[in-house]
């Protein structure tokens, strides 16, 4: 999701960045969100730190998301600053609190579900970028409700979570990013 989000704003931000720079960004972003996360969940799986890629038990949860935190904060200090790219650094800033409270739930022994976070946040960042380009995407919005939708029915009928924790991730994923608006919009 922070991937798709950092795609969506490259498309959608009304103002001249030049293309090489969008490039690397998004290279580097690759990297960090899509690359890493894969070889650091194959090293915890070898070292016997997670069972599988569901991540079912509270407890496997603790490690990868501390492990996405470090990753979130690289991220805003060396990729995103707040300087360049100011949007985006609140988005990722919303991303490393709603990872910070889902290690907290984690911790307390509440399995949100991480999918809804990363729906909640990604959606609540789409219509901030509608509001703060004053740009027309209704369409788009329209259409990630009803993703957020389906990857909630999936994961009810893969019976991966409960309705509270589908409905607390997505708030979890919604809230910082919503909070956040105060700095940027």
């Amino acid at each position: 999701m922070p991937f798709v989000g950092a795609l969506f704003y490259f498309s959608k931000a009304p103002r001249y960045i030049p293309m090489p720079f969008i490039e690397a960004k998004l290279f580097a972003l690759a990297l960090f969100t899509i690359i890493l996360p894969i070889l650091l969940y194959y090293l915890l799986k070898t070292t016997r730190q997670v069972s599988s890629v569901h991540l079912s038990s509270t407890k496997e949860r603790i490690i990868p998301l501390i492990l996405n935190a470090i990753i979130v904060l690289l991220i805003t200090q060396r990729i995103v600053t707040v300087n360049e790219l100011t949007e985006l650094y609140f988005f990722f800033i919303g991303i490393l609190l709603s990872t910070m409270a889902c290690l907290i739930l984690a911790i307390l022994k509440f399995k949100a579900s991480i999918h809804m976070i990363g729906a909640g946040g990604i959606l609540m960042f789409f219509i901030a970028l509608s509001i703060h380009f004053s740009i027309n995407i209704i369409g788009t919005i329209a259409l990630f409700f009803i993703i957020s939708g389906a990857i909630a029915t999936s994961r009810l009928h893969m019976k991966a979570h409960t309705n509270i924790e589908l409905i607390i991730g997505f708030f979890v994923g919604l809230l910082p990013q919503l909070i956040l608006l105060n700095y940027w919009l």
